[in-house]
């Protein structure tokens, strides 16, 4: 099967083991035609050359085995194959909450949480290519960095510009929710899901995070956090008079809290503590959301013979013609 063409009746190739046993009986019919003379001497044969008419006389023979060679590729019926497909996608909405508070600088993961975070974000949106999925970001506030979208190399370009200190400092897990809610309150998708990323304790924010949970259970919106930390300390970087020193501190994650909300919507709670937990994370939330997709194909075939047996009469007209004009007088 050549590329994008199909033989119908591919058992007709056969025939083409003809053409060296028909070419092996031309030749040898030509040797046998040869007349032989007895003369006493050839010398007054010397010099004669057989001229360019005789050697392009067995050009007619050519002719006719390609003749021979287009109608049996015609008879095997080559077909070109032509599909569509129609693919319904039931896609799923997603919203990333992230948190940068300044504790998210703390380098218990490569190189900090912040930028381990925003790398395993950006392989978890590659992995989803028919979902629309937006960016939240919140610290002592909360404020929309990418509203849902198809377009993921504007969002993941959106996701390289974050950095620690946009916003006011502080963990509003209340308002982050509440802010990611609001871009899916008008979805239609199949399913609405919110993945709350964070390493602190709610100290800021005016709204309640069990709150905006209950409101995203009323929206049919699933909840899936992520404490994001080592147990016990964690190194983190601490301005001084005499430059930036690391400095151990305790790692406070309200994860009684995180569970709640995800209980509350249906989801449910992780605890990442290096770059391959949260990497594993992600791709286990991956598989609970997958998005529904139907393929409806469709295959039409065109038959390609008839340009082969048009040419085939063209080489078998202009073998006709050449034999009984210009080779007629040659034996």
């Amino acid at each position: 099967m050549l590329r994008g063409i199909t033989f119908a009746n591919p058992h007709f190739f056969y025939l083409l083991l003809l053409i060296p046993l028909l070419a092996a009986w031309y030749f040898y019919r030509q040797k046998m035609n040869n007349a032989d003379i007895r003369v006493s001497t050839t010398s007054g044969f010397e010099g004669i050359r057989k001229g360019l008419r005789l050697y392009l006389y067995h050009g007619l023979y050519i002719l006719r085995m390609l003749v021979l060679i287009l109608l049996i590729i015609a008879l095997a019926r080559p077909q070109s194959s032509k599909s569509r497909q129609d693919v319904s996608v039931e896609g799923i909405d997603i919203v990333l909450a992230m948190d940068i508070s300044g504790s998210m600088l703390a380098m218990d993961f490569k190189p900090n949480r912040i930028e381990a975070s925003k790398e395993v974000a950006m392989e978890f949106i590659d992995g989803r290519p028919n979902d629309r999925i937006g960016l939240v970001i919140f610290s002592g506030e909360a404020f929309t960095q990418c509203p849902l979208t198809t377009d993921h190399a504007i969002l993941k370009n959106l996701f390289k510009d974050i950095r620690s200190g946009m916003i006011e400092d502080g963990t509003a897990i209340g308002d982050g929710l509440a802010t990611a809610l609001n871009r899916l309150r008008g979805s239609k998708a199949i399913s609405k899901v919110i993945i709350l990323l964070t390493d602190g304790v709610n100290n800021m924010g005016s709204i309640d995070p069990l709150s905006a949970a209950e409101i995203a259970k009323l929206y049919g919106v699933r909840i899936y956090t992520i404490g994001i930390g080592t147990t016990g300390v964690a190194p983190y970087p601490v301005q001084t008079p005499f430059g930036i020193q690391i400095q151990s501190m305790e790692v406070k994650i309200d994860e009684d809290l995180l569970r709640q909300i995800s209980k509350l919507t249906d989801g449910k709670y992780y605890r990442a503590t290096n770059n391959n937990k949260l990497r594993q994370v992600y791709k286990e939330i991956d598989k609970l959301e997958k998005s529904k997709i139907d393929v409806t194909e469709f295959h039409r075939k065109k038959e390609e013979f008839p340009p082969l047996v048009w040419l085939a009469l063209v080489f078998l007209g202009l073998e006709v013609i050449l034999r009984y004009s210009y080779f007629r007088n040659t034996p």
